[in-house]
């Protein structure tokens, strides 16, 4: 006689074989520890390295570095090159293992300050932001991780597409579209524009660490500046803003669209506007509950206003551009505006 499954075993079964909400967990806290040791980024290149290695890059102990790299491995995160050998490379599906950290990384722990005050934001709203502060390179770091697979290629597709031969990024964090766009474009310029020092200071050693320091440029200024001095952006044939305009409103919305018009001023003829942006709670079973949380902390923490796509292609057409594309992107509640000078 064969006995049904009550839903709960059921349930419990798929979890149990699907085991996503664990492997992702876990790989977010141990990228994280890499990322902390300063051994991560050597470790993504996709390279061979050992523990040595890591262990001089990091000015680490190399019995600690070695016990971290046994736990990468044992996670199924890095391989071995030979079994009888020191060297180790990520494995295949790494950039997958990554970008999937990410969304935990970004959602709990850049965040962390609104999860755990979140009684004190509610009740006197003003005072907590000013006592909680999220930590900017750490926001920049799970940004890009999740960006590498969701909402980095589109941008980069139609970055590459255009052909440029400079290229501004506003809100660049680790520069790591543009490095990758300098690499896949070799008579490119660049330009990384981001306030926060820790990402800035992170973008220039990647830029070392990629031979790039002679064609990227990362300047720590705020993307408000651009209102009144759109100096360093003048003769780009593209500008990309990922995630930026929306920290200007409401409060600074005219600010907001003299950047935005002094990017249409700055741009040569021909020149392509491509902003990447949050839109606010998307209903569709692939995106509402990371929509709904993304639009929750931006309006209720940071007093955010995220715009809809009617609204953004109104912005841009206002501000001059033309042929204004709305692009879907694979990141839940992301999307790619498109407009010509």
């Amino acid at each position: 006689m064969t006995v049904a499954a009550s839903p709960r075993r059921e349930l419990f079964r798929e979890i149990k074989q699907s085991a996503s909400a664990p492997d992702i967990a876990a790989a977010a806290a141990l990228l994280e520890i890499g990322d902390r040791l300063g051994v991560l980024e050597e470790i993504s290149t996709g390279g061979k390295f050992t523990a040595s290695r890591l262990a001089s890059i990091g000015e680490l102990p190399e019995s600690g570095v070695s016990r971290y790299l046994e736990a990468l491995e044992a996670a199924g995160i890095i391989e071995r090159v030979d079994t009888d050998g020191d060297f180790f490379r990520t494995v295949p599906d790494y950039d997958v293992i990554r970008h999937q950290a990410g969304y935990v990384s970004w959602t709990m722990n850049a965040n962390r300050p609104f999860v755990e005050h979140a009684r004190e934001f509610l009740i006197d709203p003003e005072s907590a932001r000013a006592a909680y502060v999220r930590d900017g390179r750490q926001v920049a770091v799970s940004s890009q991780w999740m960006g590498s697979l969701a909402f980095y290629p589109a941008a980069f597709e139609a970055i590459t597409e255009a052909r440029p031969t400079r290229v501004a990024d506003l809100g660049s964090g680790t520069c790591r579209l543009l490095i990758e766009l300098l690499d896949m474009l070799p008579g490119t310029t660049g330009l990384g524009l981001d306030l926060d020092q820790g990402a800035c200071d992170a973008a220039k050693d990647a830029a070392a660490h990629a031979g790039m320091s002679d064609r990227l440029t990362v300047l720590q200024r705020s993307i408000q500046s651009l209102a009144t001095d759109p100096g360093p952006l003048l003769d780009a044939d593209v500008i990309h803003a990922g995630f930026v305009f929306h920290d200007m409103l409401p409060d600074e919305e005219h600010i907001a669209d003299a950047v935005l018009a002094n990017c249409h001023t700055a741009l040569r003829p021909g020149g392509l506007m491509a902003i990447t942006e949050a839109i606010p709670y998307v209903r569709t079973e692939r995106e509402r509950r990371f929509s709904s949380i993304v639009t929750y902390y931006h309006r209720e923490f940071m007093t955010r206003k995220l715009l809809s796509v009617a609204e953004w292609e109104h912005k841009l057409s206002g501000a001059g551009f033309r042929q204004v594309e709305t692009v879907e992107l694979g990141f839940p509640t992301g999307r790619l505006f498109l407009a010509r000078k």
